[in-house]
């Protein structure tokens, strides 16, 4: 069975009191970027608290080989991946790119307006879209909309 190193961070981040936002593995491992979030401001102080934790952690575990690790927050224009998160920033500001087409387009950028049964609602042009949870490639946060 192959090492899940996302499973893996994702504990190890969630047991020091944070909130793993993203993860990107770069060159074959080469870099290990993971991005963390929390209620309040992550500092440089929770950087290093993480990066220290994981870099112990991972430096055990054989099945998992990594060049350097880079531990940052999400920042204003923060990559939304979970569907909870699209109602967490409800009434945000938001960029969405599907992977199939609605009316012809992939790129939307709109207010979110909740969740209902899967769908992601964007207030877009002047009316809601809705968009399957399952279409979407890429979502961020768009402070500057």
């Amino acid at each position: 069975m192959a090492f899940d190193v996302e499973s893996f961070i994702e504990k190890m981040v969630t047991q020091l009191g944070y909130e793993l936002v993203d993860l990107e593995i770069i060159n074959h491992g080469q870099l290990l970027r993971v991005f963390i979030d929390k209620p309040e401001i992550v500092t440089i102080d929770d950087c290093v608290l993480v990066s220290n934790q994981l870099n112990h952690a991972l430096s055990v575990e054989e099945e998992f080989d990594f060049g350097r690790l880079e531990i940052s927050s999400p920042g204003v224009d923060r990559v939304i991946k979970k569907l909870e998160d699209f109602g967490r920033f409800d009434g945000e500001k938001i960029k969405i790119k599907t992977r199939s087409p609605i009316s012809n387009r992939r790129n939307f950028s709109g207010v979110l307006r909740g969740i209902k049964a899967g769908f992601i609602l964007l207030e877009f042009d002047g009316s809601i879209v809705e968009i399957d949870f399952e279409n979407i490639d890429r979502a961020r946060l768009d402070p500057v909309l």
